[in-house]
């Protein structure tokens, strides 16, 4: 289960996510909308429940412990689910933390994003790498033993000695789990705006894959197990929730523009919450868009999804969702990527080589 929270105080610079910032206000209404929502929902039993955004953190510890309350009870969520919180340092204390953990949160997700103030406020952060350490340090002490921290890499300017010393300001705090994303310049934000009036240079497609490689040596040193693409976990602290999106599995998302893939459908609600709240309110679907997925593209999402984890892809359990094998339908696609050295297929497993995963845009075209 996902709940969206589209909040923020402020859009960061490279940000094109469904968020809003100057909407607090709506927040009491909003959570009045998604526990409705959920009320609402197919009887369908739950395993896990993330809050993404925007920022989670500016509910309230008592709305974000309503909000659980409501998916234990439609769900049946079991006791010791992992509930995992995106918080951004600058809106968290230990107090805060404390009550948040106490609500059942038990998976902290933090978008630090740098080590180096100056990278943050290229990037529109309204926190400080002291703070991200403060809020680190906070997690512990109100309970948290599992924290992800999220980075970027390949900004403008970035080196890879800055990289670097970003990866170690990271490993000294001792995170369970690292997400490390290369920046996208998506068109329409600031940063683009930025990029292509020439102010800042465009990110180095080629130093972005050096810094991708310095980071799976580090972290593999450290003792991180690199699971997925743009993922490194501790043994046993892989996100189980994030898990079933790249097994292409189904879930269920509430809140603005949250989506959702469920019996061969995949469907998003309206983006606004404005638009959400007066919905659901008027006892409306919120449902905004609705596709049916033909076989065919479900296996190719299934591919281009499953392969970005290390385990990669089953052919026993491939055949037993769709009733045929991966050479069946895939049989030119496992043979060329082979003969360029990004796939290993052995019959039973396809994952991606090393050389695959910095190509993994390009090997997944070929699924879909």
């Amino acid at each position: 289960m996902y709940l969206h929270v589209p909040f923020c105080l402020r859009r960061c610079a490279y940000c094109d996510f469904n968020t809003y910032a100057g909407l607090g206000h709506l927040i009491p209404q909003y959570v009045d909308a998604l526990c409705a929502e959920i009320a609402r929902a197919p009887d369908v039993r739950a395993h896990t429940l993330y809050f993404g955004g925007g920022t989670p953190s500016l509910l309230s510890p008592e709305q974000i412990e309503r909000l659980v309350r409501a998916v234990r009870r439609r769900f049946g969520l079991p006791d010791g689910a992992e509930i995992t919180l995106e918080a951004n340092p600058g809106t968290v204390d230990r107090d805060t933390l404390s009550r948040l953990h106490a609500a059942g949160v038990n998976r902290l997700s933090l978008g630090v994003q740098s080590a180096h103030d100056g990278e943050l406020r290229l990037l529109g952060r309204l926190h400080t790498w002291d703070q991200a350490v403060e809020a680190f340090r906070a997690a512990r002490q109100a309970g948290f033993t599992n924290v992800n921290l999220d980075f970027i890499y390949g900004l403008p300017g970035q080196t890879l000695d800055r990289w670097r010393a970003t990866l170690e300001a990271a490993l000294r705090l001792g995170p369970e789990h690292l997400s490390l994303y290369a920046l996208t310049v998506e068109e329409g934000t600031p940063l683009a705006s930025r990029i292509a009036s020439g102010e800042l240079p465009f990110p180095d497609d080629d130093l972005a894959a050096e810094m991708y490689e310095l980071a799976e040596e580090m972290l593999e040193a450290a003792g991180y197990v690199h699971y997925e693409i743009s993922n490194w976990a501790l043994p046993s602290h892989e996100c189980q929730h994030n898990l079933v999106y790249w097994r292409n599995e189904s879930y269920f998302g509430f809140g603005a523009g949250a989506a959702s893939w469920w019996a061969g459908q995949r469907w998003a609600n309206v983006p606004h919450p404005t638009e959400y709240i007066a919905r659901i309110s008027r006892g409306d679907s919120p449902v905004d868009e609705i596709e049916t997925i033909p076989p065919q593209l479900e296996m190719g999402e299934t591919m281009m999804m499953g392969l970005r984890l290390a385990e990669g892809i089953s052919d026993a359990r491939f055949r037993q969702r769709f009733g045929v094998g991966l050479a069946e339908v895939y049989r030119d696609q496992l043979t060329e990527m082979q003969r360029l050295g990004l796939l290993v297929w052995d019959g039973r497993t396809v994952r991606l080589t090393q050389r695959g995963r910095l190509l993994g845009n390009q090997v997944f075209q070929q699924f879909l």
